[in-house]
C-alpha cells in the first residue's frame, strides 16, 4: 500500500514593500485619471486671472505721480476666495472620494502603511496645487500690470511688495488643499468635510474682528487673514484702533496649518480602522 508523503505547507508569498516613490506615482495616476480634475483646475485658473483683469479694468483711470503697486487689483479677494474654496474642496475630495467608493480598503490592503499613503497623497496634492497657484498668481500679476501699463500705472516684479504678494498668493492654493486633505482624513464623509472646509477657510475668519486682542489673535490665525496681510504692501497705522497682524506671524500661519493638518491625519489614520 502506497503511503502519501507529507507535504509541508507553502510559505506565504511576500513581495517587496511599496516604496514611497511608488505610492506617489500611484496617487498621481489616481489624480490625473479623474476627468473633473483638469476641468476644475482650468476653470479656476481662468476665473481667478479673469477676476484680476476685470477688477483692474474697473479700478479707475490714469494716475498722476509715480506708479504704485495695487495688491487688491492684481489679487482681488473675490477671485482668491474662489481659489481657497476650490483648492480646499479638491484636496478634501482626494481622500473622501476613496472612502465613498470603498477604494481606500483596496489601497490599505495593498499598502498596510497607511501613514505613508496619506503622505503620498499630501505630496501629490502639494506639488499639483503649488504649480496651479504659481500659474494663477503669476498670471494675475501679469494681466493686471498689462492693463495698468496702458494707463502708465504698471509696476515691475521688482517693485516693493510685489514678490511677497505673488509668493503668498501662489502658496495659498497648496496650503488650503492640504488643509482640505487633512479634514477629509479626519471626517471621511463628503458633505460634512466640504461644509467644515468652507467654514474653517472662509466663514470663520470674518466672525472675529481686530477690536479685541483675543478676537484679533483668532482672526490672524486663519489662512485667509494671513493671505490678506501678506498681500498688503503697506504697514498698518499704529494709531488706529485694533491689533494688526505681522508679516512673520502670517508666514507662520501658512506653515503651521498644512503641517498640523497632515500630521494629525497621519496619526489618526494609523490608529483608526478604515
Amino acid at each position: 500500500m502506497n503511503t502519501l508523503a507529507s507535504v509541508p505547507p507553502a510559505a506565504p508569498v511576500t513581495g517587496p514593500s511599496a516604496r514611497f516613490g511608488d505610492l506617489v506615482a500611484s496617487e498621481w495616476i489616481k489624480m490625473r485619471s479623474l476627468r473633473s480634475t483638469p476641468w476644475t483646475i482650468a476653470l479656476t485658473v481662468l476665473f481667478v486671472i479673469g477676476s484680476s483683469a476685470v477688477t483692474t479694468l474697473a479700478g479707475g483711470t490714469d494716475r498722476s505721480g509715480p506708479a504704485v503697486f495695487l495688491p487688491y487689483a492684481a489679487y482681488p479677494p473675490a477671485g482668491y476666495w474662489t481659489l481657497i474654496l476650490v483648492a480646499g474642496s479638491v484636496g478634501a475630495l482626494t481622500v473622501v472620494s476613496e472612502y465613498g467608493s470603498g477604494l481606500i480598503r483596496t489601497t490599505t490592503v495593498a499598502v498596510p502603511a497607511r501613514g505613508s499613503v496619506v503622505l503620498a497623497k499630501a505630496a501629490v496634492t502639494a506639488v499639483l496645487w503649488t504649480v496651479v497657484g504659481a500659474v494663477v498668481s503669476t498670471g494675475s500679476f501679469l494681466v493686471s500690470q498689462a492693463v495698468l501699463g496702458g494707463r502708465h500705472a504698471g509696476v515691475p516684479l521688482t517693485h516693493p511688495g510685489v514678490l511677497r504678494a505673488l509668493v503668498a498668493s501662489a502658496l495659498l492654493a497648496p496650503v488650503c488643499a492640504l488643509i482640505g486633505l487633512g479634514l477629509g482624513v479626519l471626517i471621511r464623509h463628503s458633505a460634512a468635510t466640504m461644509v467644515t472646509t468652507v467654514f474653517i477657510l472662509l466663514m470663520l475668519p470674518p466672525m472675529f474682528s481686530e477690536g479685541e486682542r483675543w478676537s484679533a489673535d483668532v482672526n490672524h490665525a486663519m489662512v485667509s487673514a494671513a493671505w490678506k496681510r501678506l498681500v498688503q504692501d503697506w504697514e498698518p497705522d499704529p494709531g488706529a484702533l485694533g491689533h494688526a497682524a505681522t508679516v512673520s506671524g502670517s508666514w507662520t500661519v501658512y506653515l503651521l496649518w498644512p503641517v498640523i493638518a497632515v500630521a494629525v491625519a497621519v496619526l489618526v489614520v494609523r490608529r483608526r480602522d478604515v
